[in-house]
């Protein structure tokens, strides 16, 4: 599947060739008339759908702005909506026969898109394209391919990161004389630290942010459990049954909850990302997407570092996004040649889409002096070696949404962590046989 590269240039120059040719003869007076808006009344117009929000709609939008402005050949014009009915409104627009030329997908849902044929194998217009899959982080790379073929175009891994707030830290005598995080080693050296937090910090400050209800303790669990050697099993080799209810996923479990139940976590946090921006949480797990915000946190002094390796090995749960061609009639071979060459500069230029928190896909992107300059970034970036995806089912976004409310009673103290994946595990296995 890994092809040379060619240059950029040479497939503009074509996709030109084919619309002048298909322009030949449609000339009117008024394009004689206007000639500066030739080269953008020419160009191939592709339509981009993206779900993102804050930060992440802000630096994307920039991205296919600085595109348009230095492709004039290529429009691409670009349609955010929330990402709750995301998609849904993408599978309906694909069914219909009205889909987008160019959406983004999260790595998670790729299974789904790939197996109803929704969306465009990469093979052949990657390698026209002159895309490189060597030049891909290996982990990021081989969450993209089925089979052999490569169905969308990673930009990023985006996990879990531990955040601290110095001020909390140093206060607690647990910041060392480089500004990071002292702890020993090991699940027992994170519970001490946290115990000392609590300990130091003020009553209505909490030593570990993480909602009680939504998917953060669903995250820290598969973390945790993927640490351990030999855990991260979610289902069989038939993808038929759960065997996530075993010793090791309950030990990840159990270390979790008691978090929770010693206050080491706060009970009944709403929004532990607001209360860490505003001062009020000495430690935060979560995605890396809140360094680009943080960063803008009036008066907030804060570092980050990998989440922690508590059990035998590095492994954080994660997720990509990916830019992907959705299956559709009238698909010309110039829009797919124009749709890769925007995803190519869109991870050839990585260090803008980092500027949002995400580490890109791309080794000589996380190499490069534009992303290292950028704070914080090349502290996690690799976490990419690691990632713990979800495994790859077609409904394992309904299956973790399963896990969030069992995972819930248990924050809530409704049930122990033991009832909690025998219960997820038992709900689980009546999705899988519909």
């Amino acid at each position: 599947m890994f092809i040379h590269r060619r240059g950029t240039s040479c497939l503009i120059y074509m996709i030109m060739a084919l619309l002048l040719a298909a322009l030949s003869g449609c000339a009117s007076q008024d394009e004689e008339d206007h000639p500066q808006g030739e080269a953008r009344a020419a160009a191939v117009k592709l339509e981009f759908w993206t779900p993102f929000s804050g930060g992440d709609n802000q630096f994307m939008t920039e991205m296919v702005n600085q595109f348009n402005k230095e492709n004039p050949s290529i429009e691409v014009v670009q349609m955010n909506t929330r990402l709750d009915d995301y998609y849904s409104r993408l599978r309906t627009a694909i069914m219909s026969g009205s889909a987008p030329d160019l959406a983004i997908l999260h790595q998670t849902s790729l299974p789904q898109f790939v197996q109803n044929g929704y969306i465009e194998k990469l093979t052949e217009p990657a390698r026209q394209a002159g895309l490189d899959w060597k030049g891909f982080n290996a982990n990021i790379l081989e969450s993209i391919v089925y089979d052999g073929n490569p169905y969308a175009v990673p930009l990023d891994t985006h996990a879990l990161v531990m955040y601290y707030n110095k001020s909390y830290l140093r206060q607690a005598g647990l910041l060392d004389g480089n500004d990071m995080p002292m702890m020993s080693s090991g699940a027992d050296g994170f519970h001490a630290f946290l115990k000392q937090l609590k300990a130091s910090i003020p009553p209505d400050a909490a030593p570990l942010a993480q909602p009680s209800t939504r998917i953060d303790s669903v995250w820290l669990w598969w973390s945790l459990y993927n640490q351990l050697e030999g855990g991260g099993a979610f289902y069989n080799e038939e993808l038929t049954e759960t065997v996530f209810n075993n010793p090791k996923a309950l030990k990840a479990l159990d270390y979790t909850n008691q978090l929770y139940k010693q206050e080491l976590i706060p009970p009944n946090i709403n929004d532990s990302f607001k209360l860490f921006y505003d001062g009020k949480a000495a430690v935060l797990i979560t995605g890396m997407w809140g360094t680009g915000a943080f960063e803008k946190a009036p008066g907030l002094d804060f570092g980050v570092i990998p989440m922690p390796v508590l059990y035998d090995h590095a492994a954080v749960w994660g997720d990509s996004h990916t830019i992907a061609i959705p299956t559709k009639l009238g698909m010309t071979d110039a829009k797919k040649a124009a749709a890769l060459i925007f995803a190519k500069w869109c991870v050839e230029h990585g260090e803008m889409w980092a500027e949002a928190g995400h580490v890109p896909s791309m080794t000589k992107v996380v190499a490069s002096e534009p992303f290292n300059s950028l704070k914080y970034r090349s502290a996690y970036a690799a976490t990419a070696n690691y990632v713990a995806y979800w495994p790859r089912h077609v409904r394992q976004w309904s299956i973790v949404e399963i896990l969030i409310q069992e995972f819930e009673k248990m924050n809530y103290s409704q049930q122990t962590p033991e009832q909690t994946l025998e219960n997820a595990a038992k709900r689980v296995n009546i999705e899988l046989k519909k």
